[in-house]
């Protein structure tokens, strides 16, 4: 999703008061907190969507949307880094049991975490990098980057500081398969979910 900059606005206003106050006059946009920087983000375009709709499919055949973990979408994550700061992922695998970590604003507590996935549109420089510190240091386990604009898919694991000691890039034609550890054995063909991820031609 394309997105801009705002900075913190004038007087006494708390940013999270913004943020919601930007929210309400811009229903349907995505507007989140990122290193003390409200991201607001239009709506997602059909191939976006296309992309997300896919890669949900290999996780519900692994059994993780129900028991213990859900698979959802657009679920707040509280941004332990930031005094304000908040994240919107586009798809997460959460713990079932995560509504027990409400922290505030509609966003959940990073423990309950175990897999966050943004899929990249104009803004892409925001999931490549400032995401990426923010989710290492809310120690988020795994970060999936579907990244449209390169056509690679980045999977970033062990969360250590401000960034993951391991970060690999695979290409279309490869089989990823993600850490067991969010729950199940998840595999992701790169080429499928980038070509989902296409625009096509009119």
């Amino acid at each position: 999703m394309s997105a801009a900059s705002v900075e913190r606005p004038h007087g006494d206003r708390p940013l999270i008061a913004e943020a919601n106050r930007i929210m309400d006059r811009l229903p349907g946009y995505r507007v989140e907190i990122i290193g003390g920087l409200i991201i607001v983000s239009p709506p997602p375009n059909g191939a976006h969507a296309r992309a997300l709709s896919r890669l949900r499919r290999p996780f519900v055949a692994a059994g993780l949307d129900g028991g213990e973990t859900e698979i959802l979408e657009g679920l707040g994550l509280w941004l332990p880094a930031g005094a304000e700061d908040f994240a919107i992922p586009d798809l997460i695998v959460v713990d079932a049991g995560f509504e027990d970590h409400l922290v505030e604003n509609n966003c959940y507590d990073p423990i309950a975490f175990r897999l966050v996935l943004e899929v990249t549109s104009s803004n892409y420089q925001n999931d490549l990098r400032g995401k990426v510190t923010a989710y290492a240091q809310a120690k988020i386990p795994v970060y999936v980057i579907v990244d449209r604009e390169h056509q690679r898919l980045h999977v970033l694991t062990e969360p250590a500081g401000n960034t993951y000691a391991n970060h690999r890039v695979h290409a279309p034609g490869e089989i990823v398969a993600l850490p067991e550890s969010i729950g199940a054995k998840v595999s992701l063909d790169v080429d499928e979910i980038l070509k989902a991820g296409q625009l096509k031609a009119n």
